[in-house]
């Protein structure tokens, strides 16, 4: 079943100039992004939005696994009661989406959102406007430069951000920090790292030059008169950089590299072929799986590495294909599943069930079932029986999963599964997607505005049971520069790292 995020529908226009990770957070069976309502009202009464305000906090009240995980519960009345008289006149779709955004990302979870900003910025890049030309890596409290598409040489890769229009870079984290629904700081800034154009936008407005005051490796400071850029501009400027890493997430890759180590990219784990109808068809990469390791084990390949970097994830139906090729015990991706019941999460499956009414094997058709026997606010188990170990020959030799802070989603839930079973060794960089946490989202819609509501049904616990909010911590970690060379200096290190496994197996058997 899903266990959190799938693909997702919050991809900015500036991510394929940036050569920057696809964040993939939409859970569940429907991703927010998808369901939001082709047209909207182009303002909103004051009464209006009261109106939808009021649906909102009511329907999270009654929906959210636990609204009040990360705030109290006076906390967000007070907000709720500040919001609600703020509303004095007619608004904007896009003032309303924001300020309901905002209200939804006071709780801090990633998988409680509105991704109708994310829709706004994009209209506004297609549409010719402008947006602040740089991206960011946040390392420790130093915002660096990670791509520069202003046109200008006076910033390089590496150079550290210190301040903006006259405010220290810090603040500009905190207030961009107010519209992403992140349950940690460590998350929050991932997500800058690809979104930090679109919420300098939504904190500013159109704005045509940004003052940017950066020290560079030598200590000096300089304060730089950028102009914001439009997507072709920044298009054009990018020619003029050097080439950096630019990993295809969605590529599946298997092939054997020198010293018998083998080499797998998974990609999505989801069925992501172009016009694919069925989501969840898993037989074409069943296929693949099971090719690259019958190659794998033909060649007589003593290591493996998993390459789950910038996985947006996806569903276990799909990793549990790979997972038992050198799996040495039945393994779940969860210690528990619980699922709370309300009337949102009840018609959002309602409407998956419709598509397909007589797939009574599907996930939503067993989510239907699990319903009919319960009471809205009731919390149920929704836990598989665990995946067997494929039958021989499987693969015994060393397994590595790389991983980064842009794995997402079901590609977490691998780590942790290899991690929490000792399957492998997880290497690489922690992620910012938390091993438990609270996703199998669903949607709703309110009333007046249109805006659709993503809210976490379920709270997904690691297998060894561990509730800390943090991501899967590798068990040897390899940093990652800021900037990434074409030689892709992380995989390199994983690949030395494996090469010192041992000796070959026998070509055609598993060690």
């Amino acid at each position: 079943m899903i266990r959190s995020a799938c693909r997702s529908s919050r991809r900015s226009l500036l991510a394929p100039l940036f050569a920057a990770p696809l964040f993939a957070a939409v859970l569940a069976a429907t991703p927010a992004g998808a369901a939001e309502a082709p047209s909207h009202p182009a303002t909103i009464s004051a009464a209006d939005a009261r109106d939808d305000l009021r649906q909102l906090y009511a329907t999270l009240q009654a929906s959210h696994f636990d609204l009040y995980a990360r705030v109290s519960k006076a906390d967000y009345d007070r907000l709720y009661r500040r919001t609600l008289a703020e509303i004095r006149g007619p608004a904007t779709y896009a003032e309303t989406a924001v300020r309901f955004q905002r209200f939804v990302a006071f709780g801090k979870v990633a998988h409680a959102r509105i991704d109708a900003i994310y829709a706004l910025f994009d209209q506004h890049m297609a549409g010719g406007g402008k947006a602040f030309p740089l991206l960011i890596r946040v390392v420790g409290d130093k915002v660096l430069v990670a791509d520069n598409r202003s046109g200008s040489d006076q910033v390089r890769r590496g150079d550290e951000i210190t301040a903006l229009d006259g405010r220290p870079i810090g603040e500009w984290l905190v207030l961009c920090g107010r519209d992403l629904s992140a349950d940690t700081p460590y998350m929050a800034h991932a997500l800058m790292e690809l979104d930090l154009p679109m919420l300098l936008w939504l904190e500013r407005g159109p704005v045509e030059r940004f003052e940017v005051a950066i020290r560079r490796a030598d200590g000096q400071v300089a304060k730089l008169d950028l102009p914001a850029r439009t997507a072709a501009e920044m298009k054009a400027a990018a020619k003029a950089e050097p080439a950096v890493l630019a990993r295809d997430a969605n590529a599946r890759v298997a092939r054997m590299l020198p010293d018998h180590v083998a080499y797998l990219q998974p990609g999505p784990f989801y069925n992501s072929a172009p016009g694919a109808v069925d989501e969840y068809d898993n037989s074409a990469f069943r296929a693949f799986v099971d090719g690259a390791f019958q190659d794998f084990l033909a060649a007589g390949a003593t290591s493996l590495i998993i390459d789950l970097r910038d996985n947006p994830g996806g569903d276990s139906s799909f990793s549990d294909l790979m997972v038992r090729w050198f799996a040495d015990r039945p393994f779940r991706f969860n210690a528990s599943f619980r699922i709370k019941v309300s009337a949102a999460a009840v018609a959002a499956n309602a409407k998956r069930v419709a598509l397909a009414p007589d797939d009574g094997s599907s996930v939503s058709a067993r989510y239907a079932a699990a319903y009919a026997k319960a009471r809205p606010g009731q919390v149920i188990a929704f836990d598989d029986a665990p995946t067997p170990p494929k039958p021989e020959p499987r693969f015994k030799g060393a397994v590595y999963a790389l991983i980064n802070r842009n794995s997402y989603s079901n590609t977490v839930a691998v780590a942790a599964t290899m991690q929490d079973y000792r399957l492998g060794r997880v290497i690489g960089e922690e992620t910012s997607d938390l091993a438990t946490t609270y996703g199998a989202m669903e949607t709703f819609t309110l009333a007046h505005s249109g805006l659709v509501v993503g809210f976490p049904k379920a709270r997904i616990v690691r297998p060894d049971g561990d509730l800390t909010p943090r991501g899967v911590v590798p068990d040897l970690a390899i940093a990652t520069p800021p900037v990434e060379g074409v030689d892709d200096p992380v995989l390199t290190a994983a690949i030395d790292l494996a090469r010192r496994r041992g000796p070959p197996v026998q070509a055609g058997r598993s060690q």
